[in-house]
């Protein structure tokens, strides 16, 4: 990689970090005051004011990584790798904090809340883990290939892969949740929730992770990464004979 990628990348890095200590930061507040005896599931009940926020966070980190990958990228592809990039070394940082500040999770396999949108996904600590060091090789390859041709671009059965691999594991976070809601209402009530849905949400406590579901999304976006960089370095060798 030229030295310009090598010196983008670790301002990402150290970005992504503290975007990790920032929201480990958020979470060590809430559980001091809601789990003061340690994080467990069913969740206790907070104020609407304070769910709408924590909504509103999550969507505001969402658009944080993004405008950093676009200010930090030369083309469309190379700045979806740097979000990808950052968005995965946010993730690992805010376990690796929370884990150095509360000593928690107690292990990969502790169940977590991951995120909130649409709806609540809940996993064991190394499925996000496992993706965001996915995320990484994706990045990296992205970088590796746009430095050497800035025509690099991830093309349409490679975004059908890495877009179906994606819905696999979301699905394999939210099902369960999904599941258990739709067992006690409509999905009418479930998509326009009120004090009795959400009182019925914390009841909630998961069992069983779906990892065929996950293994399975994360083997089709593994196939996309292969199809990606075979097919780029394919090409680029060529351009260079």
């Amino acid at each position: 990689m030229q030295k310009q990628t090598y010196t983008t990348l670790l301002w990402l890095f150290i970005f992504g970090m503290a975007m990790g200590l920032l929201e480990s930061a958020v979470v060590v507040y809430l559980r001091e005051l809601y789990y003061p005896e340690g994080f467990a599931f069913p969740l206790k009940p907070m104020s609407p004011i304070l769910i709408l926020t924590e909504i509103l966070r999550e969507a505001a980190t969402l658009v944080m990584l993004i405008a950093i990958g676009v200010l930090a990228g030369r083309t469309r592809t190379e700045r979806f790798g740097y979000f990808v990039f950052t968005f995965a070394v946010w993730d690992i940082f805010y376990y690796l904090f929370l884990k150095l500040l509360l000593n928690w999770p107690e292990s990969l396999l502790t169940w977590d809340i991951l995120f909130l949108l649409p709806t609540t996904w809940v996993g064991p600590v190394i499925a996000p883990v496992i993706l965001s060091l996915l995320m990484i090789a994706l990045s990296l390859a992205i970088s590796y290939f746009t430095d050497r041709s800035l025509q690099t671009r991830i093309i349409g059965h490679e975004w059908l892969a890495l877009v179906t691999g994606s819905l696999v594991v979301i699905v394999s976070f939210t099902l369960a949740y999904v599941q258990f809601m739709l067992s006690r209402f409509s999905w009418v009530e479930f998509l326009l929730p009120n004090a009795k849905v959400t009182e019925q949400a914390l009841l909630f406590v998961p069992q069983h992770f779906h990892w065929g579901l996950f293994s399975a999304g994360v083997l089709i976006i593994a196939f996309g990464l292969a199809v990606f960089i075979f097919r780029t370095k394919k090409i680029q060798t060529a351009g260079v004979k």
